[in-house]
Protein backbone atom coordinates (compact mmCIF):
# COMPACT_ATOMS: atom_id res chain seq x y z
CA UNK A 1 0.00 0.00 0.00
CA UNK A 2 1.40 3.39 -0.99
CA UNK A 3 1.98 6.06 1.63
CA UNK A 4 -0.64 8.81 1.80
CA UNK A 5 0.17 11.62 -0.62
CA UNK A 6 1.34 14.96 0.77
CA UNK A 7 -1.05 16.70 -1.66
CA UNK A 8 -3.97 14.72 -0.29
CA UNK A 9 -2.93 15.63 3.27
CA UNK A 10 -2.91 19.31 2.36
CA UNK A 11 -6.57 19.03 1.29
CA UNK A 12 -7.36 18.43 4.98
CA UNK A 13 -6.63 21.53 7.08
CA UNK A 14 -3.97 21.30 9.78
CA UNK A 15 -6.43 21.85 12.65
CA UNK A 16 -8.37 18.73 11.66
CA UNK A 17 -5.21 16.66 11.21
CA UNK A 18 -3.89 17.75 14.63
CA UNK A 19 -7.15 17.07 16.42
CA UNK A 20 -8.13 13.78 14.76
CA UNK A 21 -4.66 12.26 14.39
CA UNK A 22 -3.07 13.32 17.68
CA UNK A 23 -5.18 15.15 20.28
CA UNK A 24 -8.32 13.01 20.31
CA UNK A 25 -6.55 9.63 20.10
CA UNK A 26 -4.36 10.65 23.03
CA UNK A 27 -7.41 11.74 25.05
CA UNK A 28 -9.10 8.42 24.25
CA UNK A 29 -6.06 6.55 25.54
CA UNK A 30 -6.37 8.47 28.82
CA UNK A 31 -9.99 7.29 29.09
CA UNK A 32 -8.89 3.73 28.33
CA UNK A 33 -6.22 3.92 31.02
CA UNK A 34 -8.64 5.08 33.72
CA UNK A 35 -11.41 2.64 32.80
CA UNK A 36 -8.98 -0.31 32.78
CA UNK A 37 -6.32 0.49 35.38
CA UNK A 38 -8.11 2.92 37.70
CA UNK A 39 -11.69 1.59 37.76
CA UNK A 40 -12.45 2.78 41.33
CA UNK A 41 -11.37 6.32 40.46
CA UNK A 42 -13.21 6.21 37.15
CA UNK A 43 -16.44 5.22 38.90
CA UNK A 44 -15.94 7.72 41.74
CA UNK A 45 -15.47 10.56 39.29
CA UNK A 46 -18.45 9.45 37.19
CA UNK A 47 -20.88 9.43 40.14
CA UNK A 48 -19.55 9.43 43.72
CA UNK A 49 -22.96 8.58 45.21
CA UNK A 50 -23.26 5.28 43.35
CA UNK A 51 -19.64 4.18 43.07
CA UNK A 52 -18.56 1.17 45.15
CA UNK A 53 -16.68 2.08 48.33
CA UNK A 54 -14.61 -1.05 48.90
CA UNK A 55 -14.24 -3.04 45.69
CA UNK A 56 -15.62 -2.98 42.19
CA UNK A 57 -18.18 -5.74 41.49
CA UNK A 58 -16.99 -8.26 38.91
CA UNK A 59 -19.73 -7.32 36.43
CA UNK A 60 -18.78 -3.63 36.68
CA UNK A 61 -15.11 -4.49 36.29
CA UNK A 62 -15.84 -6.48 33.11
CA UNK A 63 -17.92 -3.63 31.68
CA UNK A 64 -15.17 -1.09 32.45
CA UNK A 65 -12.60 -3.32 30.72
CA UNK A 66 -14.91 -3.52 27.69
CA UNK A 67 -15.30 0.28 27.79
CA UNK A 68 -11.54 0.64 27.97
CA UNK A 69 -11.23 -1.59 24.91
CA UNK A 70 -13.71 0.60 23.02
CA UNK A 71 -11.77 3.76 23.97
CA UNK A 72 -8.66 2.01 22.67
CA UNK A 73 -10.45 1.08 19.43
CA UNK A 74 -11.62 4.68 19.07
CA UNK A 75 -8.00 5.87 19.44
CA UNK A 76 -6.70 3.31 16.94
CA UNK A 77 -9.38 4.13 14.36
CA UNK A 78 -8.45 7.77 14.35
CA UNK A 79 -4.70 7.46 14.80
CA UNK A 80 -4.16 4.61 12.34
CA UNK A 81 -7.02 4.49 9.85
CA UNK A 82 -7.03 8.22 9.23
CA UNK A 83 -3.22 8.23 8.98
CA UNK A 84 -3.35 5.43 6.40
CA UNK A 85 -5.24 7.61 3.94
CA UNK A 86 -6.12 11.21 3.30
CA UNK A 87 -9.01 10.16 1.07
CA UNK A 88 -11.72 12.63 2.04
CA UNK A 89 -14.45 10.00 1.61
CA UNK A 90 -12.81 7.67 4.13
CA UNK A 91 -12.34 10.54 6.59
CA UNK A 92 -15.95 11.65 6.20
CA UNK A 93 -17.29 8.12 6.66
CA UNK A 94 -15.23 7.39 9.76
CA UNK A 95 -15.89 10.79 11.32
CA UNK A 96 -19.64 10.46 10.71
CA UNK A 97 -19.59 7.15 12.58
CA UNK A 98 -17.71 8.79 15.44
CA UNK A 99 -20.22 11.66 15.49
CA UNK A 100 -23.01 9.12 15.99
CA UNK A 101 -20.92 7.66 18.85
CA UNK A 102 -20.56 11.18 20.33
CA UNK A 103 -24.34 11.51 20.50
CA UNK A 104 -24.58 8.14 22.25
CA UNK A 105 -21.78 9.06 24.63
CA UNK A 106 -23.48 12.31 25.60
CA UNK A 107 -26.80 10.53 26.04
CA UNK A 108 -25.17 7.96 28.33
CA UNK A 109 -24.61 10.54 31.09
CA UNK A 110 -28.22 11.78 31.15
CA UNK A 111 -28.88 9.86 34.36
CA UNK A 112 -26.74 12.44 36.15
CA UNK A 113 -29.37 15.10 35.38
CA UNK A 114 -29.56 17.88 32.81
CA UNK A 115 -27.00 20.05 34.64
CA UNK A 116 -24.28 17.63 33.52
CA UNK A 117 -24.59 19.15 30.05
CA UNK A 118 -24.17 22.80 30.98
CA UNK A 119 -23.10 23.42 34.60
CA UNK A 120 -19.36 23.69 33.98
CA UNK A 121 -18.68 25.00 37.49
CA UNK A 122 -19.77 21.65 38.93
CA UNK A 123 -17.75 19.51 36.53
CA UNK A 124 -14.88 17.35 37.70
CA UNK A 125 -12.08 15.89 35.56
CA UNK A 126 -14.18 13.08 34.10
CA UNK A 127 -17.05 15.45 33.29
CA UNK A 128 -14.63 17.59 31.30
CA UNK A 129 -13.71 14.45 29.36
CA UNK A 130 -17.21 12.98 29.08
CA UNK A 131 -18.98 16.20 28.18
CA UNK A 132 -16.72 19.12 27.24
CA UNK A 133 -14.22 17.10 25.25
CA UNK A 134 -17.04 15.20 23.53
CA UNK A 135 -18.63 18.56 22.68
CA UNK A 136 -15.28 19.62 21.17
CA UNK A 137 -14.90 16.38 19.20
CA UNK A 138 -18.48 16.47 17.93
CA UNK A 139 -18.06 20.13 16.95
CA UNK A 140 -14.88 19.34 15.05
CA UNK A 141 -16.62 16.46 13.26
CA UNK A 142 -19.63 18.62 12.37
CA UNK A 143 -17.32 21.32 11.02
CA UNK A 144 -15.35 18.77 9.01
CA UNK A 145 -18.49 17.12 7.62
CA UNK A 146 -19.90 20.54 6.72
CA UNK A 147 -16.68 21.33 4.84
CA UNK A 148 -15.74 24.27 7.09
CA UNK A 149 -12.22 25.36 6.27
CA UNK A 150 -11.89 22.82 3.50
CA UNK A 151 -10.48 23.98 0.19
CA UNK A 152 -12.91 23.00 -2.56
CA UNK A 153 -10.00 22.98 -4.99
CA UNK A 154 -8.04 20.57 -2.78
CA UNK A 155 -11.02 18.26 -2.37
CA UNK A 156 -11.78 18.34 -6.11
CA UNK A 157 -8.11 17.60 -6.90
CA UNK A 158 -8.16 14.58 -4.55
CA UNK A 159 -11.53 13.41 -5.91
CA UNK A 160 -10.30 13.66 -9.52
CA UNK A 161 -7.19 11.62 -8.68
CA UNK A 162 -9.40 9.01 -7.02
CA UNK A 163 -11.73 8.87 -10.06
CA UNK A 164 -8.76 8.53 -12.45
CA UNK A 165 -7.49 5.46 -10.54
CA UNK A 166 -10.75 3.56 -11.22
Amino acid sequence: MAAPSRNNAQAIPLIYRLFFLYIEPLASLVGAYYAFLQPQEYLRLTDPSSSPIVSTPLSTSIILQQLSNLYFLFALNEALVLRATFDIHVWRTLLFGLLVADVGHLYSVNGLGSAIYWDVFQWNAIDWGNVAFVYAGASMRICFLAGLGMSNQGIQRVSKRRANKK
